[in-house]
């Protein structure tokens, strides 16, 4: 015994086995919460990334769509202005106006159903890894 130690003298006791059995418990009841917390939150991580992927690679399939759809109106543009600027006569020129607005009204309306069918197809796909998630942690009781 060193007689500098304060807690020389301290005689040991005994924890009671009810004591240590419920800390033994709750030891374990907590590490079985950490672990369903880790991997729920492992589990949020990768729908996360799966949900920003998808998005991006939405963003960049409507972004070309767009950009298809510019270079397909400026072209119309660019071949009624030339076609218009070889009309003889002013009737021919009404006719060609008139053909000219009865074709850009159908193709911007097919365009526009393009678009709408690609914003759903692209906001369905970045909802599904969310789906999937919450019916996996559902499942799982996590």
């Amino acid at each position: 015994m060193n007689p500098n130690d304060p807690f020389s003298n301290v005689s040991p006791f005994q924890i009671p086995e009810q004591v240590r059995a419920m800390a033994e418990q709750s030891v374990s009841q907590v590490r079985d919460g950490y672990q369903r917390l880790k991997e729920a939150a492992e589990t949020g991580n990768g729908t996360l990334e799966a949900v920003c992927a998808s998005a991006t690679k939405g963003a960049g399939d409507f972004t070309t769509k767009v950009i298809d759809i510019a270079k397909t109106n400026t072209e119309a543009a660019f071949d009624f202005a030339q076609s218009l600027l070889s009309a003889k006569s002013l009737p021919e020129a009404f006719a060609l106006v008139n053909a000219h607005a009865h074709k850009q009204f159908e193709v911007l309306t097919a365009q526009s159903q393009d678009l709408a069918a690609l914003t759903q197809k692209v906001a369905t796909d970045a909802v599904e890894p969310i789906k999937a998630g919450a019916a996996k942690t559902f499942k799982t009781g996590v």
